[in-house]
Order: C-alpha cells, then structure tokens, then sequence
C-alpha cells in the first residue's frame, strides 16, 4: 500500500539536527509555538512488525489511512533502555533511562515533565494527569529526587477505578471513557495516556487477541485525536504523540511474542506517530531517535526549563 501523501526524509546522522550539549530548553528561547496542550499516548508493548513496520498496516488502519498524512511517523524509534513497562514510560516522562522495579513498587529518581511544567506554569494539578490502565504506572507522578519529591504532582487516574498501585489493571475501555471524562471535564494541558493492550493478551500467549489490541488502540487514537479537533479548547492548539513502552521478542528468539525485556531488536524497535498544528505534515522519518527526546520536544513546546533529561529536540518535525 503506498502513501502518495507521505514525505519519505531519509537522514542519515542524528548529530546534524541533535541540539547541541550544552543547549537548556526554557521558556527564553522557546519559540511561539501554536501548540498550548500535549497528549502522550502510550499503545503497550505491540512490536514494530505488527505495527507501522507492517507494509499493510493491517492492524493499525486509523493511523495509515486517516492520521499519518497529517503528521509525521519515525521508523527508527527506540526504547534504548531498559524495555519494560515502568523504565520504559520513565524514560519517556523523565528523559532518563533507569532500570526502574516494573511492579509498582519504586518511583523513578528524576522529576517528570509533569512537576517540571507545573512548577514553571503555576497551574493547577488538574491541568496535568496520568490516565493509565494498568496501576502500577501511578508511580510516574512522583520522583526520589529531594528537590521534587511529593511536589508539583499531577493528578492521576490509574488502574482499577482509577484508585493506583494495588489497585490492578483496568480494561482500555473503561481507561478510554476515564480519558473522554477528564478531557471534557479538565481540560488538561498536559496528559499521558497508557493502554494495557497489546502487551496483557500478548503475555497471555493470544495471538489473535494481540492483533486485536493492537486494532482497538488504533481506534481509542484516532477517537481521541477527533476528541481534540472538535474541543474549542483543544483544536489545533494541541500536539498529540503516540508511542510504546517497549516491543517484544521477535519470532525465532526465545518464546517470541509473548514476553519482552531484554535488548533484542524486537524489544528496543518501537512506533512513534507525531501529529499537531507546529509540525510538518506526511513525513516518514528515518532518523534515529529514542524515547528520552520525547520529553525534550514536549518541553520546547511548552516552553518550560527541562535540563535534566538525556533527550534532545526532535527539531525534524517542527515547521
């Protein structure tokens, strides 16, 4: 299946557009961006093969055939740490790569791009949340460090009546009705969003199940995307990124695509999806990044001191 409106940008280094070292992003030299709100969406644990590495991307047509011409697709996107599902989301929402405990038990040790733009912005911590299905990710609200722990908290919906860690996990379509709830009624401007599938039927061993997760988060994206253009608040002045927390084992390597975790290709060799009012449309990138650049981006744009982290400004993708 070809995309005639898709862009396909092949660059080789990442050094010719990496920001340089020494670069801290704040609201001085932020540029004037449109975009006031950023939603993360985090699709857990598909691999790549099922997902836009498919050429028929059967199993994704939502992002293939109605979103991707509007925004930007990386072929190249990795989770260059540890690849299960706390490091993973730590590694997006802290810029740092740690081997976090995967079961709840531990919070990350830097301070998120959540306690870092409501402490810049001074709002309220309804206008931050983590909407996730499964409990344990309520961890990402917190950090060790002691110049931000049990400060500048976002709010949180997670797990089973969005009461946390120990509470269990939740279905994606009771997560979904939480987010279509807090949207409408919050208005955040700043979310991430976690749902459990493909990652829980593919640790079941049902493969058709995984297929089908992998569909229905297709669908809560695109719904979630027509949520935000039809919001007076959010149409086009909101940013939308999609992405995972982790792959898993290709076929051939180990017990393949029921489990994950180690350094294989499968586990690393994730999607991101870009789409919002600041960023070129169509492109098919090819360039290396990872999932610590995704923190920088969101803070340039929303123009908040973010120093802390490994990533850099993923610059290919803005106007």
């Amino acid at each position: 299946m070809r995309f005639p409106l898709l862009t396909l940008i092949s660059i080789i280094s990442i050094n010719s557009c990496k920001d340089s070292d020494n670069e801290i992003i704040t609201s001085e030299n932020q540029q004037k961006y449109k975009t006031e709100n950023v939603i993360i969406v985090v699709v857990d644990g598909p691999r790549y093969s099922e997902t836009w590495g498919d050429s028929l991307h059967q199993y994704q047509p939502r992002l293939a055939n109605d979103l991707a011409a509007e925004g930007s697709v990386y072929t190249n996107f990795y989770n260059n740490g540890v690849t299960f599902t706390n490091p993973g989301h730590t590694a997006i929402t802290t810029g740092n790569y740690q081997d976090l405990d995967n079961s709840g038990k531990a919070i990350p040790d830097s301070a998120s791009i959540f306690q870092h733009w409501l402490k810049e912005s001074e709002e309220d911590s309804t206008k931050a949340w983590l909407i996730t299905s499964k409990d344990k990710l309520q961890v990402l609200a917190n950090c060790q460090d002691s110049l931000w722990k049990n400060l500048y908290m976002p709010s949180t919906n997670c797990g089973v009546g969005g009461n946390g860690v120990g509470s269990g996990y939740r279905k994606d379509s009771l997560t979904f009705i939480q987010i279509r709830s807090i949207l409408n009624t919050h208005h955040p401007k700043l979310t991430l969003i976690n749902f459990k599938e493909p990652d829980g039927s593919g640790h079941r061993n049902d493969w058709n199940a995984y297929l089908k997760g992998i569909r229905n988060t297709d669908e809560y994206v695109y719904q979630i995307w027509n949520l935000v253009q039809s919001d007076a608040t959010y149409a086009n002045k909101t940013t939308l990124f999609v992405t995972n927390d982790h792959g898993r084992h290709l076929d051939g390597h180990l017990d393949g695509f029921v489990s994950h975790g180690d350094d294989c290709m499968g586990c690393r060799h994730i999607n991101l999806f870009a789409i919002g009012p600041d960023f070129r449309k169509g492109q098919i990138l090819e360039l290396n990044r990872g999932q610590t650049d995704l923190s920088a981006t969101v803070a340039e744009l929303m123009g908040f001191e973010f120093s802390a982290g490994q990533g850099s400004v993923m610059r290919e993708l803005f106007k």
